[in-house]
């Protein structure tokens, strides 16, 4: 197959949705399809046999890691030139505007994906007025598509219940070979906690901003004796974090990939993820999959992945102390810790990205296969 992949945010950058993408690109190329992404300019003209052209933009006042990339005459050239089969885009919102635009003159089949719970974010951004309008905006979007894809089953239940039609699940994925529990090293650990590896390691992975909700770590912090964070990313609320979190035995360590990831995840005692917006949480995964203890937010995806008491614990994000018991009591017992790890490691290696590949390209050929039948 050919296909065209529309996305607003691709490599150079690091988050979930990056990593998802660069997976399905990866493994779409090595199971004989051609892909062409198309993405806000970041420099790289191809990755793993791939195309990407790349369209230039400008940062995100709210979001300066994020590029805002406009439609331009110049896509349907290259596009006109790849020939696509089908068009999948990924958060359609500006440029993901311009994949729905050639689905519809050129008569392309065409699939989207959501990846982002936008509306739950406008409140973080002092603009919760404007969610009910949003939600008009992806409905207009999303409509157009054969087939709308979500990465949980709390997505499919909201997208549905706002109107968006023709939803279904695009199965988890997660790179077990990077991620693994024999990762975990003394060196690692004595990075994170500055020095100090005896003493109980907290860990969050992930963008340093507003929707994160990271500010709801430090009561847990600060209610475990001698306990250190590292705060493991980076984003546009890293320098609010940093006074907030100032005078807490807090290391902002900056990006880490690969190897060195993996390695984090492993060392830690306990992956902390206070977020509410999550559509899947792709790094609870990745720590469960280096067998690092999870506690998170009982909201959006999450329950998908986490299953209380057995491979993580969930706490109630109303709850004040529900992230500090949770974490508290996962501390407390070294030998359900180790339970825990097992069990998290157990079913991540159920999820490998092989297999949420298939999937994807199964849900391509059914909607080629209607189209074609629909034009017959």
């Amino acid at each position: 197959m050919r296909v065209a992949l529309f996305t607003e945010t691709f490599l150079p950058k690091v988050d979930g949705i990056v990593t998802r993408l660069r997976h399905t690109v990866d493994h779409l190329q090595r199971m004989g399809d051609q892909v062409l992404v198309v993405a806000p300019d970041g420099g790289l003209t191809e990755y793993k046999g791939a195309r990407i052209y790349g369209v230039s933009g400008f940062p995100l006042p709210l979001y300066p890691e994020l590029k805002l990339a406009l439609p331009r005459p110049s896509i349907g050239y290259v596009l006109k030139h790849f020939n696509p089969e089908i068009i999948h885009v990924v958060n359609p919102a500006v440029l993901g505007l311009a994949g729905l635009f050639y689905s519809k003159i050129h008569n392309i089949p065409l699939i989207a994906s959501y990846h982002t719970h936008l509306p739950e974010y406008l409140q973080h951004y002092g603009l919760g007025m404007l969610e009910g309008l949003l939600w008009e905006l992806l409905k207009a979007g999303h409509n157009q598509a054969a087939l709308n894809l979500c990465t949980s089953t709390a997505m499919v239940r909201e997208l549905s219940q706002h109107g968006i039609e023709r939803v279904d699940l695009w199965q988890r994925g997660v790179d077990t070979e990077m991620f693994q529990p024999h990762l975990a090293s003394q060196e690692m650990r004595s990075r994170l906690s500055q020095g100090h590896p005896d003493k109980p390691l907290l860990l969050y992975v992930g963008r340093l901003s507003a929707e994160k909700e990271i500010e709801q770590i430090k009561p847990v912090l600060e209610a475990i004796p001698g306990a250190r964070l590292a705060l493991v990313g980076n984003g546009p609320h890293r320098q609010a974090l940093e006074a907030h979190f100032a005078g807490t035995p807090t290391h902002f360590v900056g990006y880490l990939q690969g190897v060195e990831l993996a390695s984090a995840f492993a060392s830690a005692d306990a992956f902390v993820f206070p977020s509410r917006t999550e559509t899947l949480g792709l790094v609870l995964l990745e720590a469960m999959a280096a067998g690092c203890p999870v506690v998170a937010a009982r909201s959006g995806g999450i329950p998908d992945i986490v299953e209380d008491g057995v491979n993580g614990f969930l706490f109630d994000p109303a709850d004040r102390n529900g992230a500090i018991s949770a974490t508290q009591r996962l501390l407390a017992s070294p030998e359900e810790r180790e339970t825990l790890r097992r069990n998290a490691r157990r079913e991540a290696e159920r999820w490998g990205w092989s297999a949420a590949t298939r999937q994807l390209r199964g849900f391509y050929q059914s909607v080629i296969a209607k189209h074609s039948l629909s034009a017959a």
